[in-house]
């Protein structure tokens, strides 16, 4: 089994609310009166009433080149990263004792919001008294999937070497990827939805003496399972354009809940001889609003098994591959009984879909 024993977050210095960013994306699309009435109201329905940014609300109001955005994303990225791998490894909620950065064998680091090579990790390494020795897997372009399949390649290491430790780092900036003179549906859309935050997850084998630092009930990994549509490229990813990163989000996103997502959650219960009325929660990513509600009516379940995912989009918003871990840290603040049982889920471009089987133990 692979331990879940800490995790802890990074959130940027400007809040926002939701109404503040609906009255400037007013002023910067040109859209006319009309369109406006018609398009803005996705801001009141997307559940979200507040977010945190790496820059200030002014920032938003003039054009910056990919090269300027890029070098505020890898200096912000690395600054937050630190402060969520600092408040994990030195979370005494879930830790009798710190965590030093030298017991750490491998760093997953896991971003879609910028580009740097060599990549942040290790950058991150030269800011902490990491081992020289210590693995990295930095994984790129897996978008709001990342946090989740992040957690599963850790999980794969963790079974084959049960005595290392794993760090996953998920830090998205998805703010410094907003384009001004961007005015297609889907970039008014990515910005009622998107966020900036970052989280860390210490994870351990079982044969690891750190799993021994745990103070409560916390979850271990028991299965996990990946999955890629084929020919289903467009639904969500970017445009690599001249000037930066331009999201790409298709509205058939629901729908592909109702379809691809049920028959492989369903699938992934059957193998594990579960029922959703089996699972004390499902630590979803919440994509949006209406991704949320889809999930519900699939599994025929309430909204208190989504409870910390509509906290988590409610208070920061969709933050790509982070987002999941928020959530797994809201989940791990309560007191869950042993032997209870979760299910990780994330969607990600590719249209690909990643779930993780947890069981809650001391």
């Amino acid at each position: 089994m692979t331990y879940i024993c800490s995790a802890g977050v990074g959130i940027p210095n400007y809040e926002i609310t939701q109404q503040e960013i609906k009255g400037l994306v007013g002023e910067l699309f040109p859209y006319t009166e009309k369109q406006l009435v018609r398009l803005l109201p996705v801001f009141d329905h997307a559940a979200i009433t507040k977010r945190q940014f790496a820059v200030a609300k002014d920032w938003f109001k003039e054009s910056h080149t990919f090269q300027e955005k890029n070098n505020l994303y890898q200096m912000y990225a690395c600054q937050y990263a630190l402060e969520a791998i600092d408040h994990c490894l030195l979370n005494q909620q879930f830790l009798n004792k710190a965590v030093s950065y030298e017991a750490i064998d491998m760093i997953i680091f896991v971003s879609s919001t910028g580009i740097a090579t060599p990549s942040l990790d290790a950058h991150l390494f030269n800011k902490r008294p990491f081992r020289e020795d210590v693995r990295r897997m930095p994984l790129w372009g897996l978008g709001c999937a990342g946090g989740a399949i992040g957690l599963s390649r850790a999980y794969d290491f963790l079974e084959g070497h049960p005595d290392k430790t794993v760090l996953v780092v998920c830090a998205e900036l998805c703010s410094l990827t907003f384009q001004k003179d961007d005015h297609k549906k889907s970039n008014l859309v990515g910005s009622a939805l998107f966020g900036d935050g970052i989280g860390a997850v210490l994870m351990c084998g079982n044969h690891s003496s750190y799993r021994f630092y745990r103070t409560k009930v916390l979850p271990k990994i028991k299965r996990t399972s990946s999955f890629t549509k084929k020919n289903s490229l467009p639904v969500m990813g970017w445009d690599i354009t001249n000037n930066g990163l331009e999201v790409v989000f298709s509205k058939s996103i629901p729908n592909l809940v109702r379809t691809l997502w049920k028959d492989h959650i369903n699938t992934f219960l059957q193998n594990v001889n579960l029922t959703e009325k089996s699972i004390h929660s499902f630590i979803v990513h919440p994509g949006g609003k209406k991704v949320l509600q889809a999930m519900e009516g699939t599994l025929h379940i309430t909204a208190e098994k989504l409870e910390h995912s509509y906290q988590v989009l409610r208070n920061h918003g969709n933050m790509s591959s982070a987002t999941v871990i928020y959530v797994l840290l809201e989940w791990m603040k309560e007191t869950v009984k042993e032997k209870e049982q979760s299910i990780v889920s994330a969607l990600g471009p590719g249209f690909s879909s990643e779930l993780l089987l947890l069981e809650w133990n001391k």
